[in-house]
């Protein structure tokens, strides 16, 4: 019986799935079954959300005074959470297939992914932060840059004043729609590289038709995940470890629910 145990990801080519409409419903549905998962694996939760609590927590003890850093990391930090929430689906994965939760394998995910899809995925992600650290650095220095008279490094009055405010509005409304296309591009993909045997290309397709058939759903799905996770950011990242398990395991049971499988 140990092959019911661990479940091991198919290496033929998964036929591929057709996309369904959602409805709020769907919605309601995902939330409650992650907070379901959540209950019931809670311990993994904690480990998967500790680690993105302590990267937080370092990073922004990396940079003691600088404000327009810390600014500028709490706006790009939920970039990561799409990837950080991997270990978390596959924990959905095993509890929907009454497989055993057995840690090795679920901590272990994404080394034991590193041959397949995934990895080009985490790649996008990674470079999504890079091109959108060095445009908020751009954005910055065209506002900010000629403050030679006023140390933004240590002062908020810095950012009270109409460069100041201008800028983060900027920077908020540009990373809104970075983060949103990524959010298009992996919201579907990262859980269905996963759980089939799909090429990275062919998942953010079917990831930004999914958005595309269902713009109200996955816009409000959105919305959720980005306010949750910024409310779940202010007290010292902390709120992360409730936040991120819920949504992780409710966003494997929203990408169950957005795609129909044919039998292969």
């Amino acid at each position: 019986m140990d092959q019911l145990t661990d479940y091991i990801p198919p290496r033929d080519a998964s036929p591929r799935p057709s996309i369904r409409t959602l409805t709020f419903q769907d919605l309601v549905t995902s939330l409650f079954r992650g907070w379901h998962d959540a209950r019931r694996a809670w311990p993994f939760g904690l480990i998967f959300a500790g680690f993105y609590v302590a990267g937080g927590l370092i990073l922004t003890f990396l940079s003691p005074g600088f404000l327009w850093q810390i600014i500028l990391l709490a706006l790009a930090f939920p970039l990561f959470a799409p990837f950080a929430a991997v270990g978390l689906y596959e924990v959905s994965r095993r509890l929907e297939r009454s497989l055993r939760l057995d840690g090795s394998e679920i901590l272990g995910v994404l080394w034991r992914e590193r041959n397949r899809e995934i990895p080009w995925l985490g790649g996008l992600i990674v470079f999504y932060f890079l091109f959108y650290s060095f445009l908020a650095h751009m954005i910055f220095a065209l506002f900010m840059g000629l403050s030679a008279m006023t140390n933004v490094s240590t002062s908020w009055e810095a950012f009270l004043t109409p460069n100041g405010l201008t800028m983060i509005a900027v920077q908020v409304l540009v990373g809104a729609v970075l983060g949103l296309l990524l959010y298009a591009l992996t919201v579907i993909s990262l859980p269905l590289v996963l759980d089939k045997e799909i090429d990275f290309v062919s998942a953010m397709i079917l990831s930004v038709g999914v958005v595309r058939q269902n713009p109200a759903v996955m816009f409000t799905w959105a919305f959720i995940l980005g306010a949750v996770m910024l409310l779940a950011m202010i007290p010292a990242f902390l709120g992360l470890l409730v936040a991120l398990p819920v949504l992780g395991h409710a966003s494997w049971h929203l990408y169950r629910r957005a795609l129909s499988h044919p039998v292969a």
